[in-house]
């Protein structure tokens, strides 16, 4: 169908993307519904959180934290937690407080991320850029360790506990959003 008052094609074009997009939202529609092996896959740890959310009867829902991951420095990770969503909601959050604020700060997420990576002594750690002194560092260090995000290794060594790695991951991919 061809408008001569519309040289361009513009007529044309606009059908056309309408078309498209009707199909897109029917294939979508059609994958929601029927739970369409796409949509499946992609959401498989949401689809199975559902089904135990309903198993236990949780009426408010629940949270889900999993993962399983290798560091640069090659310690190996899994973790899961769950928690009904009503527990979550009847706790104090402001007792979490110290140990977010401990991640909120960009030399604190470096040194975490250079602990990750296999640096582990302080001296190691001074040499990266933006850092700070000795004296900062190990300041910076002392509020990680308290808020649990680091131990000592011994010998003035630090390590990032195994099972804070991927609650660790989830809180940047969260704070990602």
């Amino acid at each position: 169908m061809t408008d001569s008052t519309d040289p361009t094609g513009l007529v044309e074009r606009v059908a056309d993307l309408g078309f498209r997009v009707e199909a897109l939202e029917r294939r979508l529609a059609d994958a929601g519904a029927t739970g369409g092996a796409e949509f499946a896959q992609q959401f498989w740890a949401l689809n199975r959180l559902r089904e135990e959310i309903a198993r236990h009867e949780l009426p408010g829902g629940a949270a889900m934290l999993v993962g399983s991951v290798e560091t640069p420095a090659g310690v190996r990770a899994e973790w899961q937690e769950g928690v009904a969503a009503g527990q979550l909601f009847e706790e104090d959050w402001t007792e979490l407080a110290d140990a977010l604020a401990a991640l909120g700060n960009p030399v604190r997420l470096r040194l975490m991320k250079a602990l990750l990576e296999g640096h582990s002594t302080v001296a190691e750690l001074v040499e990266l850029d933006g850092v700070g002194t000795t004296g900062q560092i190990y300041h910076h260090l002392r509020q990680l360790t308290a808020a649990g995000w680091l131990r000592g290794a011994g010998r003035g060594r630090y390590e990032v506990p195994v099972d804070r790695i991927v609650p660790l991951l989830a809180t940047l991919l969260a704070a990602r959003r």
